[in-house]
């Protein structure tokens, strides 16, 4: 797209708005054209220099990502910019319409009184922000394709709870911290259920509660026999884990057997959020080998196997279990992919793997692993290449085919049905090929 056609767009969206149009449309357009007009100078201007470039950007969000500054040429997908500053994001949560923004933007945004989603103009049932882990992995693995430095998330406060919170406010804390330790079961389930809450609330609470020592007294309530408390227990370890600074502490306090007893024997809620738990806290690599040992990976089968799958998709745990595949020890490759062949059932969850480049790994389990392993893989490979022949053809550009016939003559039950599927659709897609080179070729000859 060149000036001239940036010039007639705009003066179109002028006419738009004077018209008085549809608000949502006009917001939409002009953050359609703000981005045309945003790759087009990056394109004619590959050497612009970041000052005046940082002087065109909201200055919320001026100096979020020093990997567009330094690859300005490489054209972001559309899926990862904020809709708001158009930048790639580097924590982006989820308001309530489903819609996802960079933080920093869309805390500005709500801060100003803006009670509507900026993009649909729906009004917001609620202010709470859900971390998008899903999203946030996916960037973080394009930025590695594309040679991008992987945008860093925003610190905790530095200056934390100390202009954050009244001494009121502080009081109420440590009140609801004497209550977890009273041992009276209502007052530890009531006092839980408050810091859950409080907890869930926004960031300055996620820091004091943390500071006030409230996570080791968390951790002993998730042995307890009350599952009510256990459920408010584990639910305000997940919110207080959205704080980066507290991952850290939750582990170190001991929390994830606990966190593994609620996702065997909690109430559904609680396990689910459990679950919800140990994906936040993964997203730290330290943390990967202590979950990945805790036995927790045959429980979130089971919990999986009973509907929560896209849950647990939207939770990151499709990045996490192609880590456990392709590290060096292997120890939990049954595990992580027992798991991936449930989710890949999943529309969401076929979309997470299938962006985690997933298929030459699952190309080497069906030549070199145990026979279960096979068996799953190629389970993935079927759903991943059901109505999308991209992962077909790069499946059999790595020599899948000889790998599938060797499987459905020698795997097991499961493993040979799977690879005659896999078989059956590489001849169908052969088929189809053929028919459109033969109609190609008479057409070219008419």
């Amino acid at each position: 797209m060149g000036v001239a056609e940036l010039t007639q767009e705009s003066i179109a969206l002028h006419e738009m708005v004077s018209a008085s149009g549809d608000p949502g449309e006009s917001i939409e357009k002009m953050s359609m054209l703000l981005k045309k007009i945003k790759d087009f100078v990056q394109t004619e201007n590959p050497n612009l220099d970041s000052p005046s470039r940082g002087n065109s950007i909201p200055s919320s969000c001026s100096r979020q990502v020093s990997a567009e500054e330094a690859h300005k040429s490489i054209i972001i997908p559309d899926d990862f910019r904020c809709p708001i500053s158009l930048e790639l994001m580097r924590d982006p949560v989820i308001v309530s319409t489903g819609q996802t923004y960079e933080r920093s933007c869309i805390e500005k945004w709500l801060g100003a009184g803006h009670e509507t989603c900026p993009k649909t103009q729906q009004a917001l049932s609620s202010t709470a922000l859900t971390p998008n882990y899903v999203l946030r992995s996916l960037i973080a693995q394009w930025c590695e394709a594309n040679g991008v430095e992987s945008p860093k998330r925003a610190s905790s406060r530095p200056n934390k709870t100390s202009s954050a919170f009244s001494s009121a406010e502080r009081t109420k804390i440590e009140t609801l911290l004497h209550k977890l330790t009273s041992g009276n079961p209502e007052d530890q389930r009531s006092a839980a259920g408050e810091i859950r809450l409080l907890a869930k609330r926004n960031a300055d609470n996620r820091v004091a509660i943390a500071e006030a020592g409230a996570i080791p007294l968390l951790v002993g309530l998730l042995s307890i026999p009350d599952s009510r408390t256990q459920e408010h227990a584990v639910t305000a370890l997940l919110n207080l884990s959205i704080c980066e600074d507290n991952k850290g502490s939750i582990i170190t306090s001991g929390a994830v057997p606990g966190i593994v007893h609620v996702l065997k024997k909690g109430s559904m809620e609680a396990r689910e959020n459990a679950a919800a738990t140990l994906f936040s806290l993964s997203v730290v690599d330290e943390n990967k080998v202590t979950i990945g040992s805790s036995g927790a990976i045959p429980p979130l089968v089971t919990l999986l196997s009973e509907g929560n799958k896209g849950k647990a998709v939207r939770a990151g745990v499709v990045p996490t279990l192609m880590r456990l595949l392709t590290e060096p020890q292997g120890g939990m490759v049954d595990e992580a992919l027992a798991i991936l062949a449930i989710l890949s059932s999943h529309p969401d969850g076929k979309t997470a793997i299938g962006a985690a480049e997933a298929v030459p790994v699952l190309v080497e389990v069906i030549g070199s692993g145990s026979p279960r392993n096979k068996e799953n893989a190629a389970a993935v490979m079927v759903h991943l290449c059901s109505g999308d022949h991209k992962y077909l053809v790069e499946a059999q550009e790595l020599g899948v085919t000889g790998l599938l016939v060797d499987l459905a003559q020698n795997g097991t039950d499961r493993g040979k049905r799977k690879a005659v599927q896999l078989l059956e659709r590489m001849n169908r897609f052969a088929e189809q090929q053929k028919q459109a080179q033969a109609l190609a070729q008479a057409e070219a000859q008419n």
